[in-house]
């Protein structure tokens, strides 16, 4: 069967003409760049264009080409090469994502990058390039390393109190509260001994240095806060500070912004921010923590109407994606600094701040914080806003007193699905938040158990919907919960009526039912002779009997 060659070149697909044979340099640097880079295919034999035009007689041999671009490869590339048939053969070379840093036997260190028209190229990776692919390896802490021309005296004694008050107002560890100066930043490892003297780390600049010398020694350490009132701009201040001091600045932004709304729940009172303080920490400290501090950009910190967005430099480290976030091991791009950072109290000891997050935000009944717009230079976060949901924030609260814990995480995403979806089945549920179906059963059996949700119909059918105590309005929990099989005969006939036939897609928006249900429903109809059917595949027209 002949491969279907893609339409256009990616950041993970390029083409090479093989005509004139494509040089030994070129092929090489260009395995390079996708090793450097996410992996991809190479296509040889192939136009700009994505027309084939045959394989050079020097590139026929599959398996002599994969032991070329080994031996010319550091380390060497294990690549897997497809041969493609067609009138004119063609090459599909599958490179890996490299581990490491590779370099052709040249030493050119090449990786790839979207040109301003959208189109990929290779170009030369820079050696504060290099820092930051190894750091998003995990393989190297820029944080740990010692900064060149740094000196002890760098350091400012008041933000080192700074450091001391958050442990106090924080909660952090207090043993570090009794240890001098020199012995504290040794403790968090602020310093490292360089010859007989002590030296700033990265992280011990950031988190201690002086103004004037962060500024000279680490231009990346910029941040910004930014609020928007439809297009007009109301605040925009940037700063070159410290990192305790830039992220209580950018707090006391935000909680002069931050509402706070009173609700009662029976006899307690319930207070409501705009946004979750715990939440917009966790945020903000991951933010200063996790960026890439040898890219130049900057932390910045949006507010507008449409919610929060906090942004950094730096994309996601390796094997961390938008769709695992939740799941995947925690490792920081920076882990002394991180580790700085959480045993002073500042970011979740556990390393699992970003459950903090989406809990700020669930916990109210908002929509899901979204990192969809966060791409492989940065990392982009938005904590929508939005009026709370009482009833929810009510049953939540009740379960909480009643166990005398948090609700778990699972547990508040399901609700959320709920919320929005009103009758959902098992499968929608773990499309929705993809989280394993074993634990979300787990998680359906004790939210019904406690009474804060209920179960509809059995077997393959069975869908989930909202207690009752969820609704305002009592008919929405009645429609929702008592629409039984009668109901729905009369609900599909009305609508065949009116729009002269129905389909099973009209059932199932109708009723809200998985499609074997509407299948079932529509079924029965037929069989009692009130409808009949035009077709066999899921697209089948039903119409009402002529004496109907």
């Amino acid at each position: 069967m002949e491969r279907i060659i893609p339409e256009h070149e990616t950041i993970e697909i390029e083409f090479k003409s093989d005509v004139k044979k494509l040089s030994d340099s070129d092929l090489i640097d260009a395995i390079v760049a996708f090793a450097n880079t996410h992996g991809g295919d190479l296509y040889l034999g192939v136009e700009d264009d994505g027309t084939v035009t045959g394989l050079h007689e020097q590139h026929q041999d599959a398996t002599q080409l994969s032991a070329f671009i080994a031996n010319r490869t550091v380390p060497p590339i294990s690549v897997r090469i497809e041969y493609l048939h067609g009138e004119r053969p063609a090459l599909v070379i599958h490179v890996p994502r490299s581990r490491s840093i590779v370099a052709s036997s040249a030493g050119k260190i090449q990786r790839r990058r979207l040109k301003a028209d959208g189109t990929p190229e290779n170009v030369p990776m820079y050696p504060h390039e290099i820092n930051s692919r190894l750091s998003a390896l995990s393989l190297l802490d820029f944080s740990a390393q010692p900064v060149p021309g740094a000196q002890y005296q760098d350091l400012d004694s008041l933000e080192r109190e700074r450091l001391r008050k958050i442990i106090l107002a924080y909660h952090g560890e207090k043993v570090l509260l009794e240890l001098p100066d020199d012995e504290l930043d040794k403790a968090l490892r602020l310093v490292t001994i360089s010859g007989e003297r002590y030296v700033p780390t990265y992280a011990g600049l950031l988190l201690l240095g002086k103004q004037e010398k962060l500024r000279e020694l680490m231009p990346t350490a910029e941040s910004a806060f930014l609020m928007r009132r439809g297009t007009q701009v109301t605040v925009n201040e940037t700063f070159f500070l410290p990192l305790l001091a830039a992220i209580e600045k950018v707090f006391d932004f935000i909680d002069a912004r931050n509402p706070v709304q009173e609700m009662e729940s029976g006899l307690f009172r319930i207070s409501v921010p705009a946004y979750d303080q715990r939440a917009v920490r966790e945020a903000v400290v991951n933010a200063f923590s996790h960026r890439d501090y040898t890219q130049l950009g900057r932390v910045l910190v949006q507010l507008d109407e449409d919610g929060l967005t906090v942004s950094n430099p730096g994309g996601f480290i390796e094997g961390v994606t938008v769709q695992n976030i939740l799941s995947a091991e925690p490792y920081g791009r920076n882990p002394v600094l991180a580790d700085a950072l959480k045993r002073i109290g500042l970011a979740e000891r556990s390393g699992r701040g970003v459950d903090r997050i989406y809990e700020g935000s669930l916990r109210y009944g908002r929509d899901v914080p979204d990192y969809s717009e966060t791409t492989s230079n940065v990392v982009r976060l938005f904590i929508p806003s939005g009026a709370p949901d009482e009833r929810l924030i009510s049953l939540i609260t009740e379960e909480q007193r009643r166990t005398g814990e948090p609700m778990p995480l699972n547990a508040l995403f399901v609700l959320n699905v709920l919320k929005r979806g009103r009758r959902v089945s098992l499968a929608e549920i773990v499309q929705n938040i993809n989280i394993p179906e074993t634990k979300i059963r787990g998680t359906l059996e004790r939210l019904i158990e406690a009474g804060i949700i209920e179960a509809v119909g059995s077997g393959k059918g069975r869908v989930y919907i909202l207690d009752a105590k969820a609704y305002r309005n009592p008919a929405q929990y009645v429609r929702q919960r008592g629409i039984d099989q009668l109901r729905y005969r009369e609900l599909v006939i009305s609508l065949a009526k009116k729009q002269q036939s129905i389909t099973r897609r009209d059932v199932i928006e109708l009723l809200r039912v998985t499609p074997p249900q509407a299948y079932r429903i529509l079924n029965k109809l037929v069989q009692d002779g009130i409808l009949e059917r035009k077709g066999t595949t899921s697209a089948a027209v039903y119409r009402l009997t002529v004496g109907e």
